[in-house]
Formats: structure tokens, sequence, C-alpha cells
């Protein structure tokens, strides 16, 4: 046998008694396999309220609801920081303002200001403002922190009277859009409204800023419905028992106006469709408007809750994820949920 026979031999011999280059991958156990198949769970969005003083009587309650309906979609976890001097809290909500968790406050008069209202927006994905008509000022250094945080792409959303608040904050009114009352005037940029004609205007000649006719449920027309905030609600929705702000001014830059509301009291302040749900890009970041949501009736319809938690998303992420749900308003008929407090 020549070498060259021997060395074939061998090397048949090496190939076959040698261990495979890549084995096979071992079997999963069924609790593995039950590990692998449960969904990932994302960690909660961190939103912020901040509140303490508003006309509303409502606030202390109307923030343990908002914190509520974003605990209970399971996507926020939701902090309060409150000014230590709080005004315009009512007699029957003031059992709420212990339960917020955010210490002892002092209640005022009139409106104070309080220079140690210094919220760490920056540890937020989104800041919810239920402040109101005459809110006293926050500190310069807590209104720049505020900018900048919107700057660099935070997350803010107004609610009803907080486009009342801080009218001479020239970069607020930017955020907010348009705003009212607080002495705000053609000054301050133009009335924005629909015509029942379906036409947007900028009104740019002399007026006040901020009205409203007595509370009733008012139809909400979509103006933007590709939007994902507005995405696949009814085209025209009735809200619960709530003001319709009318005759609201601002700067209305990068402003995109969601949804109107028209007053069908009898005793409307203006004939036109006035702005409810917007959106502004303020730098990199988000704002959500929303002007509806008076009162506790207010809150508890079903068009408030879907629209600001998916405001509220929006803000935070650029996305929604919360569905519009079964119960939702349609043209003919409002809805509601009865609130109750978790304990």
């Amino acid at each position: 046998m020549t070498i060259l026979s021997y060395f074939v031999i061998g090397l048949l011999t090496l190939t076959l008694s040698s261990e495979p280059l890549s084995k096979p991958f071992p079997k999963s156990t069924s609790n593995e396999k039950e590990q692998n198949n449960k969904p990932k769970q994302k960690a909660p969005l961190r939103a912020l309220i901040v509140d303490g003083q508003n006309n509303h009587a409502v606030w202390p309650k109307s923030t343990l609801m908002m914190k509520q309906y974003l605990e209970e979609t399971g996507l926020f976890q939701v902090d309060i920081y409150r000014t230590r001097f709080t005004w315009g809290e009512g007699e029957n909500e003031k059992s709420y303002l212990v339960l917020a968790g955010v210490g002892e406050t002092t209640n005022t008069v009139n409106p104070q200001h309080d220079p140690e209202f210094i919220p760490k927006f920056a540890d937020y994905d989104v800041v919810i403002s239920n402040f109101g008509w005459k809110a006293a000022n926050w500190p310069e250094t807590t209104q720049k922190a505020l900018e900048n945080y919107m700057s660099a792409g935070g997350g803010f959303v107004s609610v009803h009277a907080a486009n009342n608040s801080f009218p001479d904050w020239l970069e607020y009114n930017k955020m907010i859009g348009l705003g009212g009352w607080g002495d705000r005037t053609e000054k301050n940029g133009p009335y924005v409204y629909y015509t029942n004609e379906g036409k947007l205007v900028r009104d740019l000649s002399p007026g006040k800023s901020g009205a409203h006719g007595p509370s009733h449920e008012f139809p909400i027309t979509l103006r933007a419905k590709d939007h994902p905030i507005t995405k696949g609600m009814p085209e025209v929705w009735m809200t619960t028992t709530d003001e319709c702000y009318a005759q609201l001014r601002g700067p209305a830059e990068n402003l995109t106006i969601l949804a109107t509301g028209k007053d069908v009291s009898g005793k409307a302040p203006t004939d036109r469709h006035e702005p409810m749900l917007m959106v502004v890009d303020y730098g990199k970041g988000r704002i959500f408007h929303t002007a509806l949501g008076h009162d506790a009736v207010s809150i508890e319809s079903v068009g408030f809750i879907t629209s600001f938690l998916r405001g509220v998303e929006w803000a935070a992420t650029g996305k929604v994820t919360i569905p519009i749900p079964p119960d939702f308003p349609t043209a003919g008929n409002s809805t509601s949920r009865e609130f109750e407090l978790r304990k």
C-alpha cells in the first residue's frame, strides 16, 4: 500500500470519528417556550401633572381623574407637582387635595407666586397643565426650563382653562397656539376659526379673546381625520355638557386644528366652529391642546377621555396605540363613564 493510500484512510477515519462542527440547538422546555411567547413589557411612560391654581373649582378632583385615566391604560406612571399656594378649589373638591400625595399646601384668597415651584420637567415624557385663569406666574427659571424641555423634544398637554394661563409669557402662548381671557387681544395673535362653510379663517382684526355660552352638549367636527389622535373617530360626535370656548387668539404658529366645536345652546357668542382639539409643534417638542373639560361631568365624557388619552400618548411619543372604544360618542348621542376614585 502506498504512502498516499495510508494518508487517505487516516483522513477518512478522523472525519468519521470527530464531533460535528455545529451542534443542533437544544430543544426548548415548556417553561422556556412560555417565557419566549410572553409579550415583552414596555416600561411605562412618565407623565407629570402640574396644578395648584385654577378658577375652575373642580381642579383638585380633575387632576386625580386624569391621573387615574392615564394609569388605567397601563402605559403611564403619573406624578403630580403642585404649587405650595393653592387657589380656586371648591368646597366639594377640597377633600381631593390631600389625595394627590404632594404634601401640605396653603389656600390663598388670591393666586400667589410660588418661588419654589421648580418641577423637573426633563424627568418626564410628557407634562400636563391643569392650571387656569389668573394662575400666578411661574418663576422665570421654571418658565425657561419648560421652554428648553419642549425645544429639546418634550411633550406638553394643555387642558381647558390652561389656555387661559400666563398671557404675558410669549413662549407659553406659542406652545398652546391659541388662548383666551387674561386680557388677550389681537396683539397676542389672530382669532382662528372655521366658518359654517368649512373655511379656515385667521382674523387679524381688533377684538378680545375668550368667550363661551352656557354649558351644554355640542357637536365636535373633525378637521384632521388622519392625524394619529383623531384617526378612527366619527366625523362628528357629541360632548357631554361642557363649555364651547370661542374667540381664542394666539400666535397660532405650527398649529393644526384637529377638531372644532359648534355652540348650539341658542346663546352662542359666535355663529362659527371654534377650535377644540389642536396640536402644535414647538422646536422638537409636541403639544396637544384640548379646550374641553370644564367640570367633572365634562371630564367623564368618553369623547374627552379618549381624545385626552390619545393626545397625551401622542405628545409623549409621536404615536397613538390607545384604541377608539366601542362606547365612543356619535353624532346623535353623547356617552359618559361615571368616575369612581380608586382607593
